[in-house]
This record gives structure tokens, C-alpha cells and sequence, in this order.
């Protein structure tokens, strides 16, 4: 079931459009990435999903409802990247706030306040006033309040960016542990590594536009290069590979080509132990996410510019 719907969306400031015809959904108990270079459009699209920004053209629906019903935002928990907080107030004096704003009663508030806390790593650390928080500590806590409301769907821009790497684990763990109570996640951030660790399906935005989105494991199963280290190739079948495959390299005994998918290698292995060669070593490339992050963003340049 679709928790999050975008059909056509489109957001224009002035001669400045921001999204175009953006259309996504995302399935209830998912982790969802998003990706995209500075300026593509990605906070604009958060904003108008948790219902700060009102869409020139299009639609969407979170939980069912329009992003600026109330009873939809009540469901919705928001971490955007540039958050401020009351450094006056104690770390827990501020989620109490926020469940209260949440619809929670006092008694309510406060159990709840404390839950949050031990759930991002501050348990024991309430009592602190905001101000003398260390810059992850903050983010942290930014976390539990976009969390205190426990909403059925959540938005992170960028949660891991002031965390040291033991931080962003925690925050790795939090959110699969959120997945696993049925929670959906909207993961907006700039660290691939961490996209690729913990998300279902991804979309990468350049230029306002989607430009590709599906799941992890589809987008990585496109062309792949693979290393073999033979003995016995002849001259013969190396220039028929080379007819064959123009990126081939043949350096001492290993071999090295890509192939337009995965399962072409099952077939080319095949064929070379037909013809004699003698299999050491299959090593099969992988495409991370950040190449075909760098891939998707230099085709687009490429096409506008």
C-alpha cells in the first residue's frame, strides 16, 4: 500500500522551476532515498510533501491525505536540514512541548518524551539545557522531536550530516528499527554510502526531474564489468573477445571487459573453459550507488548543457 503519492508535481518560483512533473510512491514500512546534487529540487519536494510549500501543478498525498490537512500532519514527522531549537529549554522539556503540540496530555507527554530520548542516545541527558548540547547531540534530539508524535511516515533531510561515523550507525539502527515497527521513512541526504546501507528504493532528481528511481538492487543490476584470471587463452578467442568486447583488457593472465548485465558472465566463463582456458578467479564488478549517482547527474549536464 502507497503511503506517499506524487503524480505530476511541479513547483515554479518565478522563472525558477524547482520540480517538474515529479510522480513517485512509496510504499507503507519502506526506507526511501532520496538523491540529487545542490539546486535539483530535492528540499522544495520535502517541503511541499510535509505541507510547507504548495505545488504550482500536480499532487500528492501522504497518509491518505493532502500534505496541509491536519489530520495527515499528525501522522507526519519532520527532520529538515536546517532546524533551530529553543536552546533555552532542557532537552526534554523540549519533546515535551512537542508532544503536547502532538495531541499527547501531560503524563503522556512526558513518558513519551522519555522514550524518544533513550531511542536516539540521550537517555540520562534530558535534563541539559539545549544550548550546552554538542552539535550531534543536537541533531540527535532534533531526531526523537520529529519522532515524539510517533507518525506513521517521517521525513529526514540530511540526519546523519553533524554525526560522527559511531552516530550515523545509531542513526542506521534507529532507522531499520522504525522499519521494522512500520514506519515509513523519507531519507533525504547527500551520503550515499548511508542511502545504499539502509534504503529499499531510491529516486535521484537532477534538474528538478526524476531521472531514475526503483530498487536498489535493480539499479545496481544494469551493465557491470568482470575480472577473470585464466591461463591458456589463445590468440585466437582473445580477438575474437576483443571483436566482441571493445572496453577488453588483457593484462598477463587476467582479463578484464564489461558486460552489459550480471548474468552475462555465467555465459562468457562458459565459454572460455570450452575453449581450453583454464579459470582461476572470477571477480565481478559492482556498481555502487555512487557511480550510477555520478552517471545520472553527468548525462543530464551533458543533455542541458
Amino acid at each position: 500500500m502507497a503511503i506517499i503519492e506524487v503524480r505530476n508535481l511541479t513547483k515554479v518560483y518565478g522563472r525558477q522551476t524547482a520540480c517538474r512533473e515529479i510522480c513517485l510512491s512509496v510504499e507503507e514500512g519502506q526506507i526511501f532515498g532520496l538523491l540529487g546534487p545542490n539546486g535539483a529540487g530535492k528540499s522544495t519536494l520535502v517541503k511541499i510533501l510535509v505541507g510547507l510549500v504548495y505545488p504550482t501543478a500536480g499532487e500528492a498525498q501522504v497518509v491518505g491525505y493532502l500534505p496541509q490537512d491536519t489530520k495527515g500532519r499528525r501522522q507526519v514527522g519532520f527532520l529538515p536540514e536546517n532546524f533551530r531549537l529553543h536552546g533555552w529549554l532542557q532537552g526534554e522539556e523540549l519533546l515535551i512541548f512537542h508532544a503536547r503540540l502532538a495531541g499527547r496530555d501531560g503524563r503522556a507527554a512526558r513518558q513519551r518524551a522519555t522514550e524518544v530520548l533513550d531511542l536516539v542516545g540521550l537517555a540520562g541527558e534530558g535534563k541539559k539545557p539545549v544550548a550546552n548540547y554538542s552539535k550531534g547531540m543536537q541533531q540527535r534530539l532534533g531526531l526523537a522531536a520529529a519522532l515524539v508524535g510517533d507518525p506513521r511516515a517521517v521525513f529526514l533531510d540530511e540526519p546523519t550530516s553533524a554525526l560522527d561515523p559511531l552516530g550515523r550507525r545509531q542513526v542506521r539502527e534507529i532507522l531499520l528499527a522504525l522499519k521494522e515497527a512500520g514506519k515509513t521513512i523519507f531519507l533525504n541526504s547527500h551520503l550515499l554510502s548511508e542511502v545504499e546501507q539502509v534504503c529499499d528504493r531510491v529516486a535521484i532528481i537532477n534538474r528538478g526531474t526524476v531521472v531514475a528511481s526503483g530498487r536498489l538492487a535493480d539499479l545496481q543490476a544494469g551493465p557491470a564489468a568482470v575480472s577473470i584470471r585464466l591461463g591458456g587463452l589463445s590468440e585466437k578467442l582473445a580477438t575474437e573477445l576483443r571483436g566482441r568486447y571493445q572496453d577488453l583488457q588483457l593484462e598477463g593472465n587476467r582479463l578484464t571487459l564489461a558486460l552489459s548485465d550480471r548474468e552475462e558472465i555465467a555465459a562468457l566463463v562458459a565459454r572460455l573453459v570450452a575453449a581450453g582456458c583454464r579459470i582461476y578467479e572470477v571477480a565481478p564488478g559492482h556498481n555502487s550507488l555512487e557511480d550510477i549517482f555520478i552517471n545520472l547527474v553527468r548525462e543530464g549536464e551533458q543533455t542541458c548543457g
